[in-house]
């Protein structure tokens, strides 16, 4: 096959997964504004969509160097493996939109990615340092999440304390505007560039680019995806953290979106990619235990967790699957 069409459909197809992406993670940035009804869904996916694409403007392309070239080795890597990761990322993505599961397009890319390269070289492609510090924080932000969401309940309903629920609400119906946009800005400052990330990498290998730098190009386009994708909204999974895991309040949501929005921006600035939809999990879940316990529905959070589990091996079975079968039809 061509080099030249063989990068422009992986592009595309890396685009794809991209729009992909923003549309089953628009659930977390618009499940608790929807949820406590401070905007509707049309509105909030809008909302949304907008400071997605506006952290191209600020957040540089650590992350999407960490997805590209700090996981797995480009010398064993072929344009052939890029577009089998993706494949099987995508296909993991809207096997578990449809099921309704909040799963993590990250976990699903990294999956993929990794089980391809895998099925090309063997395990001496994957570079071992970038997956443990990558793991690490797989747990560690949403559990970030979690603890500041906790500690900002504990906040709000002490400095509000001789404040009725009621004129809470009209206070934290605002701020959730501000939170909400500051989460949606931190979703796309990490998920765009994984993405940006995947897209060099395959500019790389195809001999078209000498070193791994992020064209500008690249990072304008996968903001533009991710944002759209967004804008198309996924509501199976929108109800599942909107409303099945706890219910919201305002001051709740507002508490959950900024304590999560704090843990991706904390891991962006680390150049980590992380899962915006488990930092977000965490989060609801830490707004929910404030009250006691069996305020967060367990039986829905042990799903997630089981979902979050899955996603990597799953994926990486299909990437592997993937770069076999395009092995077989063209020879890559």
């Amino acid at each position: 096959m061509d080099t030249l069409f063989l990068v422009v459909v992986i592009v595309v197809i890396a685009l794809i997964f991209d729009f992909i992406n923003g549309f089953h993670d628009a659930a977390n940035s618009v499940a608790t504004i929807v949820a406590t009804r401070v905007l509707t869904p049309f509105q909030a996916v809008l909302w949304a969509a907008f400071f997605n694409f506006s952290a191209a403007m600020f957040t540089g392309t650590g992350v999407a160097s960490t997805v590209g070239s700090g996981m797995v080795d480009l010398r064993m890597v072929t344009p052939y493996v890029i577009l089998a990761g993706l494949l099987g990322a995508i296909a993991w993505d809207l096997i578990t939109w449809w099921w309704g599961l909040p799963t993590s397009s990250s976990h699903a890319l990294f999956g993929g990615y990794a089980g391809a390269a895998i099925a090309a070289s063997g395990f001496q492609a994957i570079i071992l340092s970038g997956w443990t510090k990558t793991l690490i924080f797989i747990v560690v932000a949403p559990v970030l999440g979690m603890a500041l969401a906790y500690i900002l309940m504990i906040g709000v309903h002490w400095l509000f304390r001789e404040s009725t629920p009621k004129e809470m609400d009209v206070y934290f119906r605002r701020l959730q505007l501000v939170s909400s946009a500051i989460f949606s800005y931190s979703h796309g400052s990490n998920d765009a560039q994984k993405t940006m990330g995947i897209i060099t990498g395959v500019l790389v290998t195809s001999g078209y680019l000498k070193t791994f730098h992020v064209p500008y190009w690249v990072v304008i386009s996968a903001y533009a995806a991710i944002g759209l994708g967004t804008m198309s909204g996924g509501w199976r999974i929108v109800r599942t953290m909107g409303t099945k895991l706890t219910r919201l309040k305002p001051r709740g949501g507002f508490c959950a979106e900024t304590a999560a929005a704090s843990s991706i921006l904390f891991s962006t600035y680390l150049h980590m990619p992380v899962s915006t939809t488990h930092v977000t999990a965490g989060a609801i879940a830490g707004v929910g235990s404030i009250y006691r316990p069996k305020a967060v529905r367990w039986r829905i959070a042990t799903s997630i967790l089981w979902a979050w589990l899955m996603t990597i091996p799953a994926a990486a079975a299909v990437g592997f699957v993937m770069h076999h079968l395009i092995h077989f039809l063209v020879g890559g």
